[in-house]
């Protein structure tokens, strides 16, 4: 048995009023990285990507799907992988509960990941899910999104802006007619892996 510190009621109640101001601190100091990383600069981006879907070859702005918002989930899911990334799969369990939510609020979910689609869709059955998942195999959206900042990526689609903010692995984007693509902003989360020899 695990040998534990013991106390009276007052002593505990001293060491967690103590730990609460901490708590209280850490979420200040949240607060204000999230205000940071949304006041960061829009950068252009020039590049085109294509990913492979249950319905074919699509474009970033395909992914849409007829909505003017896009969240797309980075999946860690490469191509040497026999199985999803363990975390990336216990998040993408309540996709699909939140699919219809965030389609009422015109925003379209998606996940991505760098293994083949046949891959992705054997997966995908496996685990029952529905939501909508590409594949970015044979692009170098995660390679250029890391160059870029950590897990986040971009896509230049014709008369439309683009833009981005990345948070545990989602990537929020918007289109607005008449203007260019830019990436917004990012903040990236690490994954564990699972039957592969690289990063997702």
């Amino acid at each position: 048995m695990t040998d534990h510190k013991t106390g009276t009621r007052e002593e505990w109640l001293a060491a967690r009023l103590e730990l609460l101001e901490a708590e209280k601190a850490l979420t200040r100091r949240s607060d204000e990285l999230a205000r940071r990383r949304q006041d960061l600069p829009w950068v252009p981006i020039d590049k085109e990507y294509r990913f492979e879907t249950d319905q074919g070859t699509a474009s970033l702005a395909d992914l849409f799907a007829g909505r003017s918002q896009l969240l797309i989930y980075h999946f860690m899911f490469g191509p040497d992988y026999t199985a999803g990334c363990p975390s990336c799969s216990a998040i993408a369990d309540g996709f699909d509960g939140s699919v219809v939510h965030l389609a009422n609020h015109d925003v379209t979910l998606c996940a991505v990941s760098r293994a083949p689609l046949a891959k992705l869709q054997a997966y995908k059955r496996r685990m029952a899910w529905g939501f909508p998942w590409a594949s970015s195999a044979g692009s170098d959206l995660t390679t250029t999104s890391r160059r870029r900042s950590p897990r986040s990526s971009g896509s230049r689609e014709p008369s439309s802006t683009t833009s981005a903010r990345r948070t545990s692995g989602r990537q929020p984007v918007r289109r607005v007619p008449g203007s260019t693509s830019s990436h917004r902003a990012s903040s990236g989360r690490t994954g564990r892996r699972t039957g592969g020899k690289g990063p997702a």
